[in-house]
Formats: structure tokens, C-alpha cells, sequence
């Protein structure tokens, strides 16, 4: 099934997501109003406009009904989704294009494609919806040739499984769509990263995306039943199995592979009850620490909510309308089978214990009387702010905005949130001055610890965003990784977190990947670059 909606070239998503005129003139005088320095967007290049170089490889006529050459293919498969790849891409730059992106529709068609590269010694990227933040698409600078191989046409739920509560998922099919299929029968994956409208199923399990459910069933590794992937050696598929003690996980070698070993054609993948009962509550906490503690109280209580958020004071302010200096502890459960009322009263009863403030009447729940919850107040603000993500309005505009995250233990928080702060904090105080900002909020809680998430922002000069994102990126992954955390929690390690990642991992890991790459992918063409120097 083909998707007829052009994807866009300088945002997330497609076309019909590209932010308008007037959401980006609103964007340029609000950073105007910020900076005091008058900024307009910058026009958008026409397809017309864009120069690329010719390609480097012909494609057969056995392939041509699927394999492309056409500048807008190749201009939407140069970039992934980080900012500073957007930014190059309003600007009409397109230095490293694929040479011709293939749409395989079947998997003897995406055997041909990967045969054909092979043969002739051309890079393959695996790519899914184009939304990786940490360069996990580009075309190296050395490849002599390169291919895009999107599957987007292998898009079907192929077998739903009621009994066992799974399905079987080709990898290019977009979120919305599985779930909108799932709708019918009255169940749900239930794993929304905050990518979701944009992304695939393939995408998901190669990058160990994270959903957005703060505690038990976080990471897309918690829902993989088994995996089929496509690699040089031949295909890998592993078994069906609900649980197994058979020696290393098969499926977790392909988890967070990052295209690197093969391409996922397909995968089973565990599915629930679409959910009935609610409830949901906003706390404050004068303190972020002591709210921070409310949160560790919760998650080893074990109540599991679906939602356990807390945004720091300026992250309270920015993205959910707080007023003065208090964080916000957002609390949400959801069953499809047992009402909630009990669990939010015995998590809200837990926030207070901790100085947490919240007046009973803001207690919403539903008991399965389909009202809403979530959505009124700071919970709502919060909601729509994270729901509403768009990567094009502030393109161009003076302003660096970029986010980090990371994973601790209980026992080094929150001496490890004030090592970041004062090491992070000093390069933003240097790079960019008094008009940066530094704030946190967990985004996934664990029983041994958190996932703070980090964002930082403030006014730049225009031409000078990828020098001083720079200096700020490094400080942070040095910071992170230096204070016993992890450089990723869910952003995957791409390029941009190679070398931090490589500080983080068991020196012998690195040359186990390396074993496992040199049997799957000997001549190194899927993705190199990636994860590791082959």
C-alpha cells in the first residue's frame, strides 16, 4: 500500500505537518520579543531551487518500479529529524543526498534492493519515518554511493493473534495506522513515543524507542514477541516465544541494531485492552527535590501509574502555565479493566506525605464513563504542549533548543541533577549568556531510578547554531556519562553519541558488536558509521 502524502523536507512528518505562515510569523516575533533583535522566518527553498549532485549509480531496469532517483526522494531521505539537520535543510542545504531511495513493497523486493547494493558496494541506510535526533540517517561522506531503503509500503498488520494478544506487524506501518486497525477489535499497542504520528514499527525496535508511559512498559523492547530482519548473510528470525531462558535474547541483538546488522521486515509485537477507567492528578511541590522523592515513594510502591511526570519549576512554567517556582508532579493511571480511584488516591495520599499540594476537587477519574481526565488545568496545559510537538515553527529564527536524557540510580540522585546543572550551566552561561535556559523533568521513573530528561534553550546568532550547540552537546554527554549515567535513555546512540557511548560501554562490548556486525554485514555496507567504527 503506497502512502501518497509527500513527506516533508524541513520538518517532522509530512506536508500537511508543516507548521504555517502564520504559527512561524508568530514564532519570529516571539523570539523577537525574547532577544530584542527583529527576526523574520526564513523563506522556504522551492524543490526547484535545492541542488543536488547528479547520482552515483544507475539503477537497474529490474528495479526501477521501486527504486528512485527523483530529486524530492532523495532531498526527503537526506536528514533525519534534529534540529540542526532541519536548519541545513531550510536553508537549501543538501551537501550528502542518498543516491536513490528504494520503497520495497514485498520482502523479495527488499531481498533485491540489499542484493543489488551489495554487488555494488553501496551503503545502505535502513530508514522508517525520518524522525532519529541523533544522525542516525545520513549518508556518510566517504560512501562512494548510497541508497535509502524506506519501507514505508510494507505498512499491514499481517496476523492478529486475540487469543495471545499480539500481532504481527510489518516494519513501515506509521503509528496512527496500527492503531487505528487495532481500534476495531478493541485493543492497542499502547506505545506512543512523542514521534508517534510520524514513526514506524521497524523504526520503534531499532532504536529502542521509549513510549510515552513513564513506568512498567516503557521501552518498545518490553512489547517485542519476536523479530524478522533482513541482513547481507541472509535473513534472521527469531521465535515466536511469550518468555525464554535459551541463552542471549535473539531478539535483543536486533534491538537498537540501529540498521546496523540488518533490516527489519517484520515484527510480533505483545498488544492489551484498549483502556476504560482513568484518573489523573497535577501536585506541587515547593520544592523539586522533595518532589523528586514523592516520585521515587510511588514508583517503588509498585502502583504502576501510566503517567509519573515531574517537570522542574522552569519546565512547570514554560510547558504547563505554573505560576512562581513550584514543580509539577504529573500522576495518571489507566485500566481497561479495574477502575482507579483507589491507586490515584494512594499516590496523591504518597505526594503529600512529601510536602505535595494538590486540593481533592483536582483529583479527576473517570469510572469508565468515557469523561475525560488529563486535560484541564496544568495536566492539560502540559498535554497539549507535549502532544503538539512541532519541529519547523522556530527554524531559522536566532534560537537554540535541544533536549538531552539520561537514566540514574536513586542513590546518585540528586547529586547527579547538580553536576549537570553546574557543568551544563556553565557552557550555556558562556556560549549563550543570561537569556539560556536549563531545565529538567522526568520522563520515565524506574523502582532503582529516574530518567531525567533535559532542555535548553536561548538566543544565538544566526550561522553560529551548530558551533555552539556544539560546545553545549559535548559539556553534556561529558557531564552525563562522567557522573555514572547513561548518554541515551531512548534517543538512541546514532552518530552524535558514538564516542560517549563508547566511554559508557564495556570495552569488550564494543568488539563483540563489531564480531557480530563482520558476520551479518561483512562488507560493512548497512549504515556504517553507526553505533560503531566497523
Amino acid at each position: 500500500m503506497k502512502n501518497d502524502e509527500r513527506r516533508s523536507f524541513w520538518t517532522w512528518g509530512h506536508v500537511s505537518d508543516e507548521p504555517s505562515e502564520e504559527v512561524r510569523l508568530a514564532a519570529a516575533q516571539a523570539a523577537s520579543k525574547r532577544t530584542g533583535i527583529e527576526v523574520l522566518p526564513p523563506p522556504i527553498p522551492s524543490i526547484e531551487s535545492i541542488s543536488l549532485r547528479a547520482p552515483r549509480l544507475e539503477v537497474p531496469t529490474s528495479l526501477s518500479d521501486f527504486v528512485s532517483v527523483a530529486t524530492i526522494d532523495r532531498i526527503t531521505h537526506t536528514y533525519g529529524g534534529h534540529s540542526l539537520e532541519l536548519l541545513k535543510a531550510i536553508r537549501g542545504q543538501f551537501d550528502e543526498p542518498p543516491d536513490a531511495v528504494a520503497y520495497p513493497e514485498s520482502e523479495e523486493q527488499l531481498e533485491q534492493v540489499l542484493e543489488w547494493c551489495i554487488a555494488n558496494k553501496t551503503t545502505v541506510i535502513p530508514y522508517g519515518g525520518g524522525t532519529s535526533v541523533v544522525w542516525g540517517l545520513n549518508v556518510p561522506k566517504e560512501s562512494e554511493r548510497a541508497v535509502s531503503v524506506d519501507l514505508e509500503r510494507m505498512n499491514r498488520i499481517l496476523e492478529i493473534d486475540e487469543v495471545s494478544r499480539a500481532a504481527h506487524f510489518q516494519a513501515g506501518i506509521y503509528g496512527p495506522d496500527l492503531e487505528a486497525q487495532l481500534k476495531s477489535i478493541g485493543l492497542t499497542l499502547r506505545h506512543y513515543p512523542q514521534s508517534f504520528p510520524w514513526s514506524t514499527v521497524g523504526g520503534w525496535v531499532a532504536t529502542r524507542s521509549g513510549g510515552h508511559y513513564a513506568t512498567n512498559h516503557t521501552h518498545i523492547d518490553d512489547f517485542v514477541e519476536s523479530i524478522k530482519m533482513l541482513s547481507p548473510a541472509g535473513w534472521y528470525e527469531s521465535r515466536r516465544l511469550p518468555g525464554s531462558g535459551a541463552g542471549p535474547s535473539p531478539d535483543r541483538m536486533v534491538i537498537g541494531s540501529e540498521g546496523t546488522l540488518g533490516i527489519i521486515s517484520s515484527c510480533w509485537l505483545r498488544l492489551q485492552k484498549r483502556p476504560k477507567y482513568r484518573a489523573s492528578a497535577g501536585v506541587l511541590f515547593a520544592d523539586w527535590y522533595q518532589g523528586t522523592e514523592a516520585v521515587r515513594a510511588i514508583v517503588q510502591s509498585k502502583l504502576y501509574p501510566a503517567n509519573l511526570r515531574i517537570l522542574d519549576p522552569v519546565e512547570a512554567q514554560l510547558a504547563a502555565g505554573v505560576a512562581g517556582s513550584h514543580a509539577l508532579l504529573i500522576i495518571g493511571f489507566e485500566s481497561a479493566d479495574i477502575p482507579q480511584r483507589l491507586s490515584i488516591e494512594h499516590a496523591v495520599a504518597m505526594a503529600r506525605d512529601h510536602g505535595g499540594v494538590i486540593d481533592d476537587q483536582a483529583v479527576i477519574v473517570d469510572d469508565g464513563t468515557g469523561s475525560a481526565t488529563g486535560r484541564e488545568g496544568s495536566v492539560g496545559a502540559w498535554r497539549n504542549a507535549f502532544i503538539g510537538v512541532n519541529a519547523g515553527a522556530q527554524l531559522g529564527l536566532g534560537l537554540l533548543s535541544d533536549t538531552f536524557e539520561t537514566a540514574i540510580t536513586w542513590d546518585r540522585w540528586p547529586s547527579f541533577d547538580e553536576t549537570i546543572r553546574a557543568s551544563v550551566g556553565a557552557v550555556l552561561h558562556e556560549t549563550i549568556g543570561k537569556g539560556a535556559t536549563l531545565s529538567c523533568r522526568f520522563t520515565h521513573v524506574y523502582p532503582d531510578g529516574p530518567a531525567p530528561y533535559y532542555s535548553f534553550s536561548g538566543p544565538v546568532p544566526i550561522g553560529g547554531e551548530q558551533e555552539i550547540w556544539h560546545l553545549i552537546k559535548t559539556a553534556a554527554n561529558d557531564a552525563v556519562v562522567g557522573a555514572g549515567g547513561t548518554v541515551t535513555h531512548h534517543h538512541a546512540v546514532g552518530r552524535m553519541h558514538k564516542e560517549a557511548w563508547e566511554r559508557q560501554r564495556p570495552e569488550l562490548h564494543g568488539d563483540m558488536l563489531r564480531a557480530l556486525k563482520s558476520t551479518l554485514d561483512p562488507s560493512s555496507n548497512l549504515n556504517p558509521g553507526v553505533l560503531i567504527n566497523s
